[in-house]
């Protein structure tokens, strides 16, 4: 069963042909004589709306979403989805608020702005922090999981799966973000068309599994019928996975941390958007908010089949491990074997191009935080723009090596998205604190912005580890409640040492050269209609949905 046919090659390789084919053109015909730092890494002015909007999609869904969201799935529910649906809200934010004081201020990386802002120091530790969460949390994760699906599916050993995968992104991020930005146009359709391909199946396997033929109407509604447990986005404290989806927390706390960090505040995502005017930027990211609608449809649905499959005796041995226990995320890799030759050809190409797409746009990241603003800061500060985009390379590739070296260590993971979220969240609060402080509070001092920095971490660990550690004594809160109180803790904390000891203006002030208030000009704030409606049309169906299935 987990072998691809003849004609699953075919299609997968008349994909990867396009592919490369078309990032050879487009590198070809948008290079430029001498490629500088800004082309490379932010493909300045290049980028159309559909392309910033499909590479954010791209460079953001990947295998942690088709496996990993779909164990949680399995696992936990329709709820999960509201890591998506919330995220469609938060971009219409960062699109209003954010991008327009970014791109006013000329900044083209986040750590950037932290010197900007405050002073080298912030910016240094926090993009030290980005690097490390981006390397061992992010790529390690989207390699692993990669690889086990892959694996799942062809019989190929995890190692070579590994490999392969980090060959073929090391080559698409080589080119820079403008072969990334439109290559990803071709992702996106990809891994859209192979995700409704399989959330198909799984809804037409359901509905034979009762006796109702291949009907994909009455699939949704046996869905609903068996596993109604599964359809509620707003959990209860005695529900199993609160602590994993904590309530209104969802709506209210943590969970908005979470998305304006990682939208608003991550060189990972804002990067697509730094190098466009803000129209076409904007637009974009709209674009971007409409497609995030539809990823719980490819990637929630099938889980929550598999659950409905596996509770009524289907898939047993498929669902579980070695010894016997079972394994949410096995719950894609198992349906997409079930798909006919070519389909399944079809589903394969699109879960390598989110994975590779994913893998590209996170290493070119971490190769732009690096070159700017470690490199050519402290080691070669008079570094020319060839030397910039050399360093950028070779860190893709030493980058991309030490995920593929550290990935097989997260074997043991039972639900993988999870885990990110989690680790990810050890930063997320103080990261957000220190830049809305930064944008929206000019009295914000570096040193408020510096203590933001260093107690993240600590506090956040302090709250995870507390209730062990005093066996119980302390409240075991739920990560994204953790999310909220180290939030509100920093904040109090920022708020008090920047009022405490103020900037005193003058030129004996050794932090007036380095902190800047941002520019801001309350026009950026005014969008188009055409914004607009499509604004009112995104949250009036995430109004609709939240209201159906609280």
């Amino acid at each position: 069963m987990n072998k691809l046919q003849t004609a699953d090659y075919i299609v997968f390789l008349v994909y990867f042909v396009l592919v490369s084919l078309y990032g050879l053109f487009i590198y070809l015909r948008k290079k430029k004589a001498v490629t500088d730092s800004k082309d490379f890494f932010l493909a300045e002015g290049s980028l159309t709306w559909w392309a910033i909007g499909a590479s954010l999609i791209a460079s953001n869904i990947s295998a942690e979403h088709f496996i990993g969201m779909s164990g949680s799935g399995f696992a936990l529910g329709l709820a999960i989805s509201t890591y998506e649906w919330m995220a469609a809200a938060t971009l219409i934010i960062v699109a209003v608020f954010f991008i327009p004081l970014y791109l006013k201020n000329k900044i083209y990386t986040m750590p950037q702005f932290l010197a900007k802002r405050y002073d080298d120091k912030v910016s240094t530790i926090m993009a030290v922090f980005w690097l490390l969460v981006y390397v061992f949390v992010n790529l390690t994760s989207i390699i692993y999981l990669g690889a086990i699906a892959i694996t799942s599916i062809t019989g190929i050993s995890f190692a070579w799966c590994i490999a392969g995968l980090s060959i073929c992104s090391v080559i698409v991020t080589l080119g820079g973000m403008k072969v990334i930005g439109y290559t990803d146009v071709i992702q996106v359709l990809v891994l859209i068309a192979g995700g409704l391909i399989t959330t198909y199946l799984a809804l037409t396997l359901l509905s034979e599994k009762f006796g109702y033929g291949t009907d994909v109407l009455k699939g949704l509604n046996l869905l609903r019928q068996q596993a109604d447990s599964h359809f509620h986005m707003i959990f209860k404290e005695d529900h199993p996975y609160y602590k994993d989806l904590p309530g209104l927390s969802v709506l209210i706390g943590g969970m908005w941390i979470n998305n304006l960090n990682y939208w608003g505040c991550n060189q990972y995502i804002t990067q697509r958007a730094l190098g466009a005017d803000l129209k076409t930027a904007r637009n974009g990211i709209l674009f971007a908010a409409f497609l995030k609608l539809l990823i719980p449809v490819i990637a929630v649905l099938p889980g929550i089949a598999m659950y409905v499959m596996h509770q009524h005796g289907m898939f047993q041995q498929e669902m579980t491990d070695a010894t016997g226990a079972i394994k949410p995320d096995h719950a894609y890799p198992t349906l997409m074997n079930l798909l006919p030759p070519g389909l399944k050809g079809m589903a394969f190409a699109a879960l390598t191009a989110a994975v590779v797409a994913s893998l590209a746009g996170k290493t070119n990241s971490i190769a732009t935080i690096f070159s700017l603003d470690i490199y050519k800061k402290y080691f070669k500060k008079d570094a020319t723009e060839k030397q910039v985009v050399r360093t950028g390379r070779w860190v893709v590739i030493v980058a991309m090596l030490i995920g593929a070296v550290v990935a097989p260590a997260l074997r043991t993971l039972d639900q993988a998205y999870q885990f990110i979220q989690e680790y990810v969240g050890f930063i997320s609060p103080g990261v957000l604190a220190i830049f809305l402080m930064g944008l929206f509070w000019k009295k914000t001092t570096a040193a408020a912005a510096l203590a933001g920095t260093l107690l993240t971490i600590p506090v956040s660990t302090l709250l995870k580890f507390l209730p062990s550690w005093t066996n119980g004594a302390f409240p075991d809160y739920p990560f994204l409640d953790r999310m909220t109180i180290t939030f509100v803790l920093i904040i109090i904390v920022m708020v008090s040492i920047s009022l405490l000891k103020p900037r005193q203006p003058g030129p004996k002030d050794s932090l007036r050269s380095k902190e800047q208030p941002v520019i801001i000009d309350k026009s950026m704030f005014r969008v188009s209609p055409v914004f607009m409606i499509g604004s009112v049309i995104i949250l009036g169906i995430l109004a609709a949905l939240y209201t159906v299935f609280w």
